[in-house]
């Protein structure tokens, strides 16, 4: 028998949660589940779904913004369309969604609320009343829930001490296929004819959303600290638009870094550009399970990575990469001269760090346990 399935995100742009439930509703037996997804707006996950033929439903209201009035509407609007669609599974992700969705869900008497955290609003830099008011229907999503799945241990370490919350937390991490990445001359070639960066220096890489929980301005103020011989041999390139975009390249002009950072904005299939690199940065202060540090790995990029959320959970200190403190610029510094300077501990770490990502977290393990989930009584 088909067991009807409706995911429900809040943003509807390409971010690690949209990926999630697009791999996922893309990826499940037909035979087996019948599958749909509801998001606020109408950006690049509708885009991509509408062309693997999945039916996507919109609420214009549905946004991360709190907004009582918009909020409401939307309750009313999710509990309309729960009645009208009769799913068996509702997965909720995204904060918004997971609240809004699980209230509407137990009140229509939906069977099986599964919500994803994948990570968590109340680990953000946010002053403490808003921290403990975000905890608070965090939990009670987790609570009303029938399932909660953690894309990491850390994720489900920040809210398992809580009352009811633990036991009804299942870690499936985020996996992925190899991308078919172009090939390094094509995708430096495409690069430095866009964008004149000069082909013969070390290539620094980012993919991230230009916000601030990516901690790129970190970044930025690491390549000021370099050595002037250290410098000269690098240049930093970050794919990615978001709304940090103008603060990061004042950041940029102040430290007169023009012809050494490089914004490349939003591109579609971003992660077939890795090639380009010669190693990944990722700078975050908060993240869950990133699919950019996987594709890194898949891509056998050496990789230096903050040590937050799920990210020590893939990179293993000094044997599949390097971890440094959040927000440490010089902590940057320190470990980009040292990948430099070091062609044989670039190769231990991209060689290690492949292997472990092609086996363990691939999109098919993460398609079978979540799978399985949904089939639990």
């Amino acid at each position: 028998m088909t067991k009807k399935i409706l995911y429900i995100i809040t943003k509807s742009n390409w971010g690690g949660a949209q990926r999630y439930v697009y791999e996922l509703a893309t990826s499940l037996p037909k035979n087996s589940f019948d599958a749909a997804v509801l998001m606020g707006g109408s950006g690049s996950l509708k885009e991509r779904l509408d062309l693997c033929g999945i039916r996507t439903i919109t609420i214009p209201e549905l946004e991360k913004e709190v907004n009582i009035f918009k909020d409401i509407k939307t309750f009313f609007a999710l509990i309309a369309l729960l009645n009208k669609e009769k799913p068996d599974i509702i997965h909720l992700n995204s904060s918004k969604a997971g609240i809004l969705g699980a209230l509407a869900g137990r009140v229509v008497g939906i069977r099986k609320i599964i919500f994803t955290a994948h990570g968590w609003g109340f680990t953000e830099d946010r002053p403490l009343i808003e921290r403990l008011f975000i905890r608070y229907f965090q939990w009670l999503s987790v609570f009303l829930s029938h399932q909660t799945i953690a894309v990491s241990f850390k994720t489900k370490k920040e809210m398992g001490g809580l009352l009811f919350a633990g036991r009804k937390i299942t870690v499936i991490y985020n996996g992925i296929e190899r991308p078919v990445f172009k090939t390094r001359e094509s995708a430096r070639k495409e690069i430095a004819n866009e964008h004149k960066v000069p082909q013969k220096t070390f290539w620094v890489g980012t993919i991230a959303e230009l916000h601030r929980n990516k901690g790129l301005k970190y970044a930025i103020e690491a390549f000021s600290l370099l050595n002037k011989s250290t410098q000269k041999k690098l240049s930093y390139l970050v794919i990615g638009d978001g709304e940090e975009k103008q603060f990061l390249e004042n950041l940029i002009d102040r430290h007169n870094l023009k012809e050494k950072i490089f914004l490349l904005g939003y591109k579609k299939d971003a992660a077939l550009y890795l090639s380009a690199f010669d190693c990944f940065l990722f700078p975050s202060i908060k993240e869950g399970f990133p699919y950019a540090v996987l594709e890194a790995g898949m891509a056998k990029l050496p990789v230096l990575a903050s040590s937050v959320g799920g990210i020590p959970e893939i990179i293993e200190q000094e044997k599949t990469g390097i971890l440094v403190q959040p927000r440490s610029s010089s902590a940057i510094t320190q470990s980009l001269q040292v990948l430099v300077e070091s062609a044989n501990l670039r190769k231990r770490y991209e060689n290690n760090l492949h292997e472990i990502v092609s086996a363990q977290y691939t999109k098919g393990k993460m398609v079978q346990a979540t799978k399985a989930v949904y089939e639990m009584p």
